[in-house]
């Protein structure tokens, strides 16, 4: 009998596991390898502490989100534009798009670059990764999207290969994983700032709730579907661990401390770690470029049709939905188009998403705080006490972190 219903609940699990792990993972995007990298080369092994708060962090905002879609059966989109009006919606979907576009053209010159480690033009690379997604997306079902995406998540271990073939001190790394070492610096700062903005951003929000409302996940699948938002919680920032690991134990300590490019990291590393954990750290990031750039347009179409009214969704035809898949489509042509243009300022455009995401998330977090309580909305599936005031406490550092992200990377 234990047997049976060990048995029961694995597949139970199984059943509902997908949309948590798939939101969490894409989030480490090329901007969020750089940003790691960065962290490795720049300090090695002093900012592994930070993964643990933002663990916790991202727990609690992708836990509530993933609750609100069970219990209402609508995504955030819905939610907000139902509760606050349009006014609201229309003003969080503009910010969002913008912040989200800027991603996209990130997400795509990830895959130049990475496919750049193996030889291949960006004017290769680039098309032929954007037919691929477009295709995926457009001509499959839901269930057929999330289990390559799942597929691709899971390369995502090449991290940890790489990193343990790079000879880190694992007593350090444990070391400064458990006790804080803050560092005096500006950069240490502005790093800081920079994991937990590349940790928790909008997007995911919005993302993992319309994939919890499109699997038809309800209150029934809800504690079950929470573990599958923990544990893709805690297996993205263990493969941020590892990202950082691989980079302290080689970069740093040969005194390469500016990595402007998740590709440099790797073609670093091979003189340094040997062929093969370059070879891994390099299949990582075009992992995460191809992942993201399927991700990143999908959750922005799901976003700006739910918030307007439009139909959305994977399981829709093209012709019942039109305008999801249109705005996709565009989503994915003009994102993979602009990076072929040549002295186009990147970086810049890279780090200015990244700023409008920091103005979005304070509103976003208390939009989600107030729709979590609504009894109306939740009834007993409300926020409790003491959930509330963890929740409050990590949104106002949040907040708090999101402007200061803002004023360095405006400022430096």
């Amino acid at each position: 009998m234990a047997w049976r219903s060990m048995r029961f609940r694995v597949l139970a699990f199984f059943a509902v596991f997908g949309p948590g792990f798939i939101t969490a993972n894409v989030d480490n995007d090329p901007g969020g390898i750089l940003t790691y990298s960065q962290a490795g080369a720049k300090f090695g092994y002093a900012l592994l502490w930070t993964l643990i708060p933002i663990t916790i962090a991202l727990i609690i905002v992708q836990e509530m989100a993933a609750r609100m879609g069970a219990v209402t059966g609508k995504g955030l989109s819905d939610l907000i534009r139902e509760e606050f009006g349009f006014r609201w919606t229309f003003f969080t979907m503009f910010i969002l798009g913008l912040a989200d576009f800027g991603n996209i053209m990130a997400e795509f010159a990830g895959i130049a670059s990475g496919m750049g480690l193996f030889g291949v033009t960006k004017y290769i690379a680039v098309p032929v990764g954007a037919v691929l997604v477009w295709v995926m997306v457009v001509s499959g079902s839901y269930k057929m999207v999330e289990r390559i995406l799942i597929g691709f998540s899971l390369i995502y271990f090449t991290y940890v290969a790489s990193a343990i073939l790079a000879r880190p001190s694992w007593a350090t790394a444990i070391h400064s994983t458990i006790v804080p070492n803050i560092i005096r610096s500006s950069d240490y700062l502005v790093l800081t700032i920079g994991i937990i903005g590349t940790t928790i951003t909008p997007w995911m929000q919005f993302y993992l709730q319309g994939s919890i409302v499109e699997k038809g996940i309800g209150k029934r699948q809800y504690r079950l579907s929470r573990l599958d938002v923990i544990f893709g919680c805690v297996i993205t920032n263990v493969v941020a661990f590892f990202i950082i690991l691989a980079c302290a134990a080689t970069l740093y300590p040969a005194g390469i401390h500016n990595i402007n490019d998740a590709a440099e990291a790797a073609y670093a590393l091979k003189p340094l770690a040997g062929q093969w954990a370059a070879l891994l750290f390099a299949i990582g990031l075009v992992n995460a470029g191809f992942l993201s750039a399927a991700i990143l347009p999908l959750a922005t179409a799901y976003n700006i049709c739910e918030g307007l009214g439009f139909e959305s969704g994977v399981n829709k035809k093209f012709s019942q939905a039109p305008a999801f898949y249109w705005l996709y489509t565009l989503l994915i042509a003009f994102g993979a188009g602009v990076v072929l243009l040549p002295r186009i300022p990147l970086i810049k455009v890279i780090l200015y998403s990244q700023v409008v995401n920091g103005i979005l998330l304070p509103f976003l977090l208390i939009f989600m705080l107030i729709l979590v309580n609504k009894k109306e909305l939740m009834g007993g599936y409300r926020n409790s006490r003491a959930i509330n005031i963890a929740t409050w406490i990590t949104a106002v550092i949040l907040i708090l972190l999101s402007l200061a992200w803002i004023w360095t990377s405006v400022t430096s």
